[in-house]
């Protein structure tokens, strides 16, 4: 070990007594630095991650540590001090260590150099550090790799170029080998095994935050193997002629060494479970909620990934990440699942088999061959089975594209677990009955019909009589159910008036026709502790009784596909100052097929009578032109315990009548008084905010006699930029979303009396520097406002406002003093409601657990907005759709897969920056670069110039 000490620093004392420690170091931080402010555009893309500067590592080390090792044995060689060195009472392999060690000490300490890299993103945003130390662990790895070539690649010869040359090409030759650039043009069999030996395949796989054992071995290997072949061929030069005993049996023992490597690396390629996830959330590894519905699968779940050996090049590296992940659910299901990974085109029987019985076929894809385009027909789908319910995903259920900015496109997994889990859980409780349900809850299902018979007309106790004979029923053809009749008003009665105003706060029916007295005829399903009302429609019969009841065992499973109630307001064209018809601008498509891609969506007239038991959500966009059979309908909904989310606006987007340049328009929100009749104010305001998302704005530049148009940022207030810091951070609803821009919001109160009883929470504020207007002028104006644009508001008056809000408890509806509209004079219901809107279905307060979402704006979902904000920044559309599908799954309850989606799919934004502030960071990391090699080309001075030369004669200075 001593002399292991001394032979290091004696060669670090070679780097750092010349320019060369200088010169690396310095050409190292100057291209990190470029590539990551300039190149990778880090400001630009906005998020709180050093991809960029790892992106590059794997060719810049090629050359960087090619230049450092091309002298490490050819000088010695050519200088004739080989031989002395091999004189050392040392062995060879400390020799190459002691070198090995030397120029590994340098790359780590320029490594070093970049650590105010993800320093300055941690002050900007919140970095994820698993993926940062991964990805030094990766860059040190493969670096140990490209130094053991060098130091190789150096001991054949005494030519430093010759060194250098061979160390690039070979180096070169391993990272191109798993890139796309040369596996789209061979076999897939040979594409897999380029992916396997390529350095920059393995580098990206441990850079994202997962730490495989197979890729940390194959590392090792390549460090391992080099060292071997450079201590062999140091240890060569003291062969003799007289020794080939000796000479054969360290090639010997050097081969066994390289063969027991490699092979280690063939046992290991099978074994995908050995790696830890280092991500803060665990982005790559199965979540508790997925193990749980593994563990309590009760038939064998079978999950098939067909994928073509011939496919897109683009989309064969992401069917190795689907294959490992199938992988973990094999393991963490054991015998419960089978998973499977087959070639459909290799076995027609399946081929035959996938196509008829699950419609699964080829999808084509273009690709660019080497001398013309082509159509490539491949599988790329994952079916999962349970019993005899299935589903199967395609492409765009399995990976997202993106473009970088410099138009490159990218495809990776999108939150893959979350689709799989999702569909998992689709068909093993679509295969569930009714009866299968309850068997495992582990306790009967309790139906109460609470009933006050004394005064009731002839009708009602018809109906009574009915809905008894069908409870008793129920109740004897099944061991887990139970039926009983309870009179509120009856001496000693289970469920006394009291307890079910106060404690459940179910209300009785108002006098009428039905009785001259309030009266119950409530149905109450208790279902292991949670009670539903249940309202059968088309009129009471066996019929309806029973499928109203089944429908509500079954939606109160987890896995039960929910449906989406969505109105959307009517498309009226306006007319322009000369007469001529504008059409209009809104539109929603987006959020339609956003929210379709996770729930069954049905559009929803609300003129035409009651919303359908079927619907879990009402969810309300830029609610207006209601009437008051639309209220009546929502009110309704929400009394049955119905969940409702309004995207509420005062104001929408419109063609300027005259201009016809984007512009907005007072909208008639009368569902404002309903919500105040709530508690909840949606203000006739604007919100302005210094922190914003911004507005692309299309300038021409002029390049010879060509027009080219450029996308430039606008500091746009109106598109307020809400950040984490800003949102109920413990709200399932916002749980991992790092921003959302609200556009065209207004500000939200809440009144504290009217929500005294009820969890109020407010889950989105605008930032401390907004302010509000009156005044819908949405245009900037330079020439008054020079600098913004707009006029800010004094810092005095700038202060954060409520942009969205829950309320969870019990409503009193809004027409219990309002008449019923469908009994009003003239008011005649349609046909397919007839019967079933009369006072006897009016309901004037809700259950306890009923859930209000209120958001301050409509545009934040409107096709054109998501279609600018996406010019710029796709991530924020992706957030402001994921809020939404997040809000149905809190008014459901259902957080399991919502804690999924949010963990797979976390964006980590910076900080809202002004350029000058981007401008000073920027600086401040290439002064400290400049002053650290200032700080290293001084030491190097100072040593050169107090450097002590010897004696002349050696001998003197002994005496």
């Amino acid at each position: 070990m001593k002399h292991l000490r001394s032979l290091v620093g004696k060669e670090l004392e070679s780097y750092f007594g010349s320019p060369m420690a200088l010169i690396f170091l310095g050409v190292f931080l100057v291209f990190t630095l470029y590539t990551f402010f300039w190149v990778e555009a880090f400001f630009a893309g906005g998020l709180a991650e050093l991809r960029g500067l790892f992106r590059w590592m794997p060719i810049l080390l090629i050359f960087l540590i090619s230049a450092l090792t091309m002298r490490q044995w050819s000088e010695e060689q050519r200088s004739g001090t080989l031989e002395t060195l091999l004189t050392l009472p040392v062995g060879s392999l400390t020799l190459v260590v002691a070198k090995f060690a030397s120029v590994m000490i340098m790359v780590a300490l320029a490594l070093a150099l970049t650590l105010p890299l993800p320093i300055t993103v941690a002050n900007l945003g919140n970095i994820d550090w698993g993926p940062v130390a991964a990805g030094y662990l990766a860059t040190l790895l493969l670096s140990a790799a490209y130094v053991g070539l060098g130091l190789f690649a150096s001991s054949r010869t005494d030519n430093q170029i010759v060194a250098l040359i061979i160390t690039v090409v070979v180096g070169g030759l391993l990272y191109f080998a798993g890139s796309t650039t040369a596996t789209e043009f061979v076999p897939p069999a040979m594409a897999d095994f380029l992916r396997a030996i390529g350095t920059d395949s393995r580098f990206q796989s441990i850079q994202r935050g997962v730490l495989d054992l197979r890729d940390l071995v194959y590392y090792l290997t390549l460090t391992g193997v080099f060292l071997t072949l450079n201590v062999l061929s140091v240890q060569s030069i003291r062969w003799s002629r007289g020794h080939d005993r000796v000479r054969q049996r360290e090639i010997l023992l050097s081969s066994l060494l390289i063969a027991n490597l490699v092979l280690s690396n063939i046992w290991l390629h099978p074994l995908r479970f050995l790696r830890v996830d280092v991500t803060e959330q665990q982005e790559y590894s199965l979540s508790e909620t997925t193990k749980t519905l593994l563990d309590s699968l009760v038939e064998p779940l079978k999950i098939t990934g067909f994928f073509s050996a011939k496919t897109h090049p683009q989309l064969a590296p992401v069917v190795s990440g689907i294959a490992d992940m199938l992988a973990e659910y094999d393991i963490a299901g054991g015998a419960n699942v089978e998973v499977q990974v087959l070639d459909p085109t290799t076995d027609p029987d399946l081929e035959l088999d996938a196509t008829q019985t699950y419609g699964i076929n080829p999808i084509p894809f273009q690709i660019e061959e080497r001398y013309e385009s082509a159509v490539r027909n491949s599988y790329f789908h994952v079916l999962i089975r349970y019993a005899d319910q299935h589903i199967v995903l395609q492409v765009a259920d399995l990976v997202k594209v993106t473009n970088d900015r410099d138009g490159t496109t990218n495809v990776q997994l999108d939150t893959l677990e979350y689709t799989l889990t999702r569909a998992i859980k689709q068909v093993v409780y679509g295969f569930q009955s009714v009866e299968a349900v309850l068997d495992s809850l582990g306790e009967p299902v309790t139906l109460s019909f609470l009933v006050t018979p004394g005064q009731l007309n002839e009708q009602a106790n018809t109906d009574m009589e009915l809905i008894i004979a069908t409870g008793e029923e129920l109740a004897a053809s099944s061991g887990y159910f139970e039926f009983e009749v309870v009179n509120p008003d009856a001496e000693g009665a289970r469920f006394p008036r009291e307890m079910l105003i106060n404690s459940w706060g179910l209300e009785p029916y108002p006098p009428s026709m039905v009785s001259p007295s309030d009266y119950y005829f409530h149905l109450v399903l208790d279902l292991a502790g949670e009670l539903h009302l249940i309202f059968p429609r088309g009129g009471i019969s066996r019929a309806s009784i029973r499928t109203v009841i089944d429908e509500t065992i079954q939606r109160t499973q987890p896995g039960f596909l929910r449906t989406v109630g969505l109105w959307l307001p009517p498309n009226i064209p306006t007319q322009s100052i000369l007469g001529q018809q504008l059409d209009p601008l809104a539109s929603w498509n987006t959020v339609q097929s956003s929210l379709s891609s996770e729930f069954e969506v049905e559009v929803v007239n609300l003129e035409s009578g009651p919303v359908g038991d079927h619907i879990d959500v009402l969810f309300l966009i830029a609610p207006q032109y209601m009437s008051e059979f639309s209220l009546f309908a929502i009110d309704q909904f929400l009394m049955r315990g119905g969940s409702l989310i309004v995207a509420a606006s005062n104001f929408g987007i419109a063609p300027h009548p005259l201009s016809g340049d984007l512009s907005l328009t007072g909208t008639p929100l009368n569902l404002n008084e309903m919500l105040a009749h709530h508690g909840i104010v949606v203000e006739p305001l604007l919100v302005l905010d210094l922190q914003n998302t911004p507005f692309p704005v299309n300038i021409p530049r002029q390049v010879d006699n060509l027009t080219v148009s450029e996308y430039q940022a606008l500091d746009y207030p109106f598109f307020v930029d809400i950040r984490s810091d800003a949102m109920e951070g413990n709200h399932p609803a916002v749980s991992g979303l790092p921003a959302i821009t609200l556009n065209y919001a207004s500000p939200i109160t809440i009144d504290p009396e009217l929500n005294a009883e009820r969890d109020a929470v407010t889950l989105l504020y605008s930032s401390e520097d907004s302010w509000v207007t009156d005044v819908p002028d949405i245009q900037p104006n330079f020439e008054a406002y020079p600098d913004f644009g707009f006029d800010v508001a004094p810092e005095d008056v700038r202060k954060r406002h409520p942009l969205a809000v829950t309320v969870q408890g019990r409503f009193d509806s809004f027409f219990t003093d309002r008449p019923n509209p469908w009994l009003e004079e003239g008011a005649v219901p349609p046909e397919d409601a007839e019967g079933l809107l009369t006072e006897f279905n009016v309901i004037e307060s809700s259950p306890l657990d009923t859930r209000l979402a209120v958001i301050g704006s409509a545009e934040f979902l409107d096709d054109l907005i998501l279609d600018l904000m996406r010019i710029l920044v796709q991530d924020q559309v992706t957030n402001n759709l994921r809020f939404v599908q997040n809000l149905v799954d809190w008014s459901q309850e259902d957080v399991e897969l919502l804690s999924i989606r949010a963990r797979g799919n976390t964006i980590r934004l910076l900080k809202p920056l002004t350029q000058q502030e981007q401008i000073r960071f920027e600086v401040l990391n290439y002064v400290v670069a400049l002053l650290v090699l200032i700080v290293i080309a001084g030491i190097w001075r100072w040593r050169s110039t107090n450097q002590i030369p010897l004696d002349a004669d050696p001998g003197e200075r002994m005496l």
